[in-house]
């Protein structure tokens, strides 16, 4: 049986790399902004001087240490390993409910039961005990978690809350993994249609979902090679083509406008919002991704205003991830990343899932995936 090394080496080595940097730098921004989450950024910039914050501040008890949005992201990466694992092994799958019961697992962490699924959950993410760590957890999708009746249901609120957007950067990686060449076929889905069943699990609203389904789609394709305008647009012919997608629409394509007409490097245009719904998130992203020099100035323009600074810090560290590798990412935020040996594993298996060798038991001479992701 190859070791769990010699099974990763099987995806491209420049992919690889551009996995890990996809996750990592999201967990960077994610651990940048949690200090500040909830401060003005007349209050950031008093504590912190003209520049803002650069570096970990103290937050949940150590420098660090990353939030819900990170937490869910891995849970989501692993529920769709698990769905190709189940789909070997049965050649039928519903991804969005191997997703749905990995949120469920996700929710026991934060001390949460559901009477309905509490004797079905395991695996190898549930068993790290960081990740029971509760780190301000968003409410819609502890509620939306709670309330579900099977793993096929989707959320039955109007949120737009960016809850769903956050955590979705691995249906991007999912699918361009799928595109290498010697890769074992593909999902089946589009990166934004999965984007969109996966964010609908606990967001409600259409602009929550299509805002979701849009950075997943951006995710892949700049994974594929497009640069980040080519991949927005990319995005944006899909989103039109979908009822209720003016909202989205409008403010992602005010933000491709702000940053081409008057870049401003050193703050985000406030008409972009704050970031806590799933457009706005993802327009500030979108616009720190395109007007910083490089990602460590694109993390921290993401994660200096007054708003849901760790969210858009981790949706900027996806994207800019995607873009620049794995080299640029700050040595000093590595260091101290809380999970980052995890964070890493969960890229590399993401990025070698589709060249996995599976029987119908899930095993075949790649046993320790079968163990590591069973099917379901």
């Amino acid at each position: 049986m190859p070791s769990i090394e010699a099974i990763r080496s099987r995806a491209d080595p420049a992919l690889r790399k551009r996995f890990r940097a996809c996750l990592l730098a999201g967990a960077a921004g994610d651990a940048l902004g949690a200090a500040v989450e909830f401060s003005s950024k007349q209050a950031i910039l008093a504590k912190f001087g003209p520049a803002g914050i650069r570096d970990y501040a103290p937050a949940y008890g150590r420098l660090g240490a990353i939030t819900d949005d990170t937490q869910m992201t891995l849970f989501t990466a692993e529920g769709l390993m698990r769905a190709w694992v189940r789909w070997s092994q049965r050649g039928i799958c519903s991804t969005t409910s191997v997703v749905a019961h990995a949120y469920q697992r996700w929710l026991k962490t934060q001390g949460i039961a559901h009477p309905k699924f509490e004797g079905e959950l395991d695996g190898w993410l549930f068993g790290i005990k960081a990740l029971h760590a509760s780190r301000a957890p968003g409410r819609t999708c502890l509620a939306a978690l709670r309330e579900m009746t099977s793993f096929g249901d989707r959320a039955k609120n109007q949120s737009k809350g960016c809850g769903g957007v956050m955590r979705v950067a691995p249906v991007g990686m999912f699918e361009a993994s799928a595109t290498q060449p010697g890769a074992r076929g593909s999902s089946g889905n589009t990166a934004f249609d999965l984007g969109c069943e996966t964010a609908a699990i606990t967001h409600g609203h259409p602009t929550g979902i299509l805002a979701s389904g849009l950075f997943a789609d951006i995710i892949s394709q700049l994974l594929q090679g497009a640069s980040l305008p080519d991949a927005i647009e990319h995005g944006r012919a899909i989103l039109r083509k979908h009822p209720n997608h003016e909202e989205t629409e409008n403010i992602v394509r005010r933000a491709y406008e702000l940053a081409a007409q008057s870049p401003d490097p050193t703050a985000i245009p406030e008409e972009l919002g704050q970031g806590w719904i799933a457009e706005e998130a993802l327009a500030m992203s979108l616009y720190a991704a395109l007007v910083a020099p490089d990602l460590e100035s694109g993390v921290i323009l993401a994660v200096n205003h007054s708003g849901d600074s760790d969210s858009t810090g981790a949706i900027t560290g996806n994207l800019l991830g995607a873009m620049y590798g794995l080299d640029v990412i700050p040595q000093r935020w590595l260091t101290d990343l809380e999970l980052r040996e995890v964070i890493e594993e969960v890229a590399d298996d993401l990025a070698s899932m589709w060249f996995w060798k599976l029987d119908e038991y899930g095993d075949s001479d790649d046993g320790v995936i079968g163990e590591r992701y069973p099917g379901w």
